[in-house]
């Protein structure tokens, strides 16, 4: 649905993304993250046709991108935040988009699109009186009302309140369920974990890793151990052959080790005289993962 291969864009003396490789598949919810700066946008503006890359390819949905080419009637599209004209309805503004694609009214997903942006009878209030949080269903609205194969959405959730959130969230999980992709840039970690499947973590233009998000979050080899005394409990797991790392973190063990039965580790304490209360497997938040990854630089990719 989406290939990027060795992007690179730059704007005059500054690169804002420097040789940028990933691919995001039929069925996907991919999450592009990064820091602010790290070069999510531009990626997203190349994708869809509104900047030209400096050097790599680009192709969506199997074909090469570039301005106004027609395979992009086929993507939807939330970029830059809410544009319309002021003085017209919410209504009259999806008309005046919708015009552009030189197809009869309505747009095939206009229903659909309609009841997810839940904007009811303000469609024919003038959006120079819509709030930030209105505007923005109006542009996931417009986004959705063709019906696409694609979805790049940056920071969708914007000025949405917790239920809209919610039932984006839903939708874009449906959207995905039926063969369709999405791309979704987000600082809204937390939503983005319980959405995607993929994530693609760039930091100063590189990308930082790439893969399913449950292998980047570690959470199959991750367990958490209750042990008294902590620091002996630490000290015993680091010696057990398999153990790749032990933390202890608000009065827990967390150990990682990948293939290593949670009986052999718990065995190792209580021979070592170390009493275990409970074992939690505890993958790590996206949250933690990310600042992991984009500060402290470590990146687990699976590419």
């Amino acid at each position: 649905m989406i290939e990027v291969a060795s992007l690179t864009k730059r704007y005059g003396r500054r690169t804002a993304v420097e040789r940028l490789s990933f691919t995001v598949q039929a069925g996907q919810v991919c999450a592009l993250l990064g820091p602010n700066g790290a070069g999510k946008t531009s990626t997203m503006r190349v994708l869809v046709g509104l900047s030209t890359p400096s050097e790599g390819r680009v192709s969506v949905l199997g074909e090469p991108v570039g301005l106004g080419v027609a395979v992009l009637g086929r993507v939807g599209v939330l970029i830059d935040g809410p544009a319309f004209v002021p003085h017209l309805s919410g209504l009259a503004n999806l008309r005046l988009l919708w015009s552009a694609t030189r197809r009869a009214w309505p747009p095939p997903a206009l229903d659909e699109a309609l009841e997810l942006a839940g904007l009811g009878t303000a469609l024919q209030e003038k959006v120079k009186r819509y709030s930030m949080g209105m505007k923005q269903r109006l542009m996931l609205a417009q986004a959705l009302m063709r019906a696409p194969d694609l979805l790049v959405l940056d920071e969708p959730a914007n000025g949405l309140d917790p239920a809209e959130v919610r039932a984006l969230r839903g939708y874009l999980a449906r959207f995905a369920e039926r063969g369709a992709a999405v791309l979704i840039s987000s600082h809204q970690l937390a939503e983005v974990q319980q959405v995607a499947t993929h994530a693609v973590v760039m930091d100063r233009g590189r990308l930082v890793a790439a893969g399913q998000l449950g292998t980047l979050l570690g959470a199959a080899d991750t367990l958490r151990f209750e042990a008294d005394p902590l620091d002996r409990a630490v000290a015993v797991l680091r010696a057990v052959p398999g153990v790749t790392a032990v933390t202890a973190r608000g009065g827990y063990a967390e150990v990682t080790a990948p293939g290593v039965p949670s009986s052999d580790l718990v065995h190792a304490l209580v021979t070592a005289g170390v009493r275990v209360g409970a074992v939690h497997r505890a993958g790590r938040s996206l949250e933690d993962a990310f600042l992991a990854m984009t500060i402290t630089g470590e990146a687990d990719a699976a590419r």
